[in-house]
């Protein structure tokens, strides 16, 4: 069974896509840049805020789902510039403290909005 997970705490999507979907125990977030759930403007002052706006609008869709960084099993970050990679993995590494997701990073040619990093992660919902 399907079901569409929504905050009202993240971003609206910007397009034809839910926040996250679970599927059985597992849960698919979709990628989250660096927008302003209450403005809807992008925060990108620096890398660093662009990279925790990110990871709070992903916390966020995690609680909606009753879950948090911990059940995160797999990551893939996609940046506009690999030399990016130092300052974002900083930032990052503050929301996973042991067991860590499997991740791939990658630098693009275009994101939305021209974000400078976009994280999507895939979750595991413990069902007993």
């Amino acid at each position: 069974m399907k079901t569409v997970i929504h905050s009202q705490n993240a971003p609206a999507p910007i397009g034809p896509y839910s926040q996250a979907v679970k599927v059985g125990s597992m849960l698919y977030l979709s990628g989250q840049i660096a927008l302003d759930p209450y403005t809807g403007l992008m925060l990108q002052d620096s890398i660093e805020q662009e990279t925790t706006q990110v990871m709070a609008n992903i916390k966020t869709i995690l609680s909606a789902a009753g879950i948090d960084f911990s059940a995160v099993v797999k990551t893939s970050i996609f940046l506009s510039d690999m030399n990016l990679f130092g300052a974002v993995n900083a930032v990052y590494e503050q929301y996973f403290k042991t067991d860590f997701p499997a991740r791939e990073t990658v630098q693009v040619a275009g994101l939305p909005k021209n974000a400078n990093v976009e994280i999507s992660v895939i979750a595991f919902i413990n069902q007993q």
